[in-house]
């Protein structure tokens, strides 16, 4: 059952936006069914299965090698970092600055990483090279997933994103106010925050006003866990390391 379903207009049809939890959610233009980091368990298994799976980071709540095994099916292609490659089996592996062609869908993957904060001195959360974001671009719209990160030269540096998924959570990526910042160097249509347990997603959201940027706030991001368990925000395990 789809959480919540907020709709963008391509010049091939509809995009649809289903929040999973947290870092998840899975995007469905036509027939192509996207999930982005899927660790959602049983919530995740009952969403349409997807053609393509776009994993980010080894991270427990982005990465959940038993949820992706679920949902998979025999054509479904999975593109992951070399990192979760060793860990998903038949992963296609991208890497930063890499881009591929997908059932028509273009991925391109862009470098995903901490600055500065890290677990203690001269260490980092994410370092560049692990991880990847991506620019996924369908019917003409491109539709950008930044994954755990911090605001980049190269976040700072794209163009013409439609629809852009920042995360704003410490310690491990940005504040909102940060993240707003960010927003404003590269300029993206309209906005989602996600990633964002712990934080105040409305600062974001009044640090952009008058920029012409939408700022799109969704709670199903983080819904109540089901009885029995499942999803619940961090999924399949914490962050697991760095």
């Amino acid at each position: 059952m789809s959480l919540e379903c907020p709709t963008n207009q391509s010049s091939a049809g509809l995009i649809t936006i289903t929040p999973v939890g947290h870092a998840t959610l899975q995007v469905a233009h036509g027939d192509l069914v996207i999930d982005i980091d899927p660790t959602g368990g049983r919530a995740q298994m009952s969403l349409d299965q997807p053609d393509l799976v776009l994993i980010t980071d080894v991270h427990g709540d982005h990465m959940n090698a038993e949820t992706v095994a679920g949902i998979r099916g025999p054509d479904t292609t999975v593109i992951a970092p070399a990192a979760v490659a060793e860990q998903v089996s038949g992963a296609t592996v991208l890497e930063n600055g890499q881009s591929t062609t997908v059932a028509g869908a273009t991925i391109e993957a862009v470098p995903m990483y901490n600055l500065e904060r890290g677990p203690e001195p001269g260490q980092l959360f994410h370092t560049k090279g692990r991880g990847n974001g991506y620019v996924v671009t369908l019917g003409g719209t491109r539709l950008y997933f930044a994954g755990d990160t911090e605001c980049t030269p190269e976040m700072r540096a794209l163009e013409d994103i439609d629809v852009a998924f920042l995360p704003m959570n410490l310690p491990y990526t940005m504040t909102p106010a940060e993240a707003a910042e960010c927003a404003r160097a590269f300029s993206p249509g309209i906005v989602y925050p996600y990633h964002y347990r712990g934080q105040e997603p409305t600062v974001f959201r009044d640090a952009l006003q008058g920029t012409g940027i939408e700022v799109r706030l969704r709670d199903s991001w983080y819904p109540p866990a089901p009885e029995g368990g499942g999803q619940g925000g961090r999924g399949g395990g914490g962050r697991g390391g760095q």
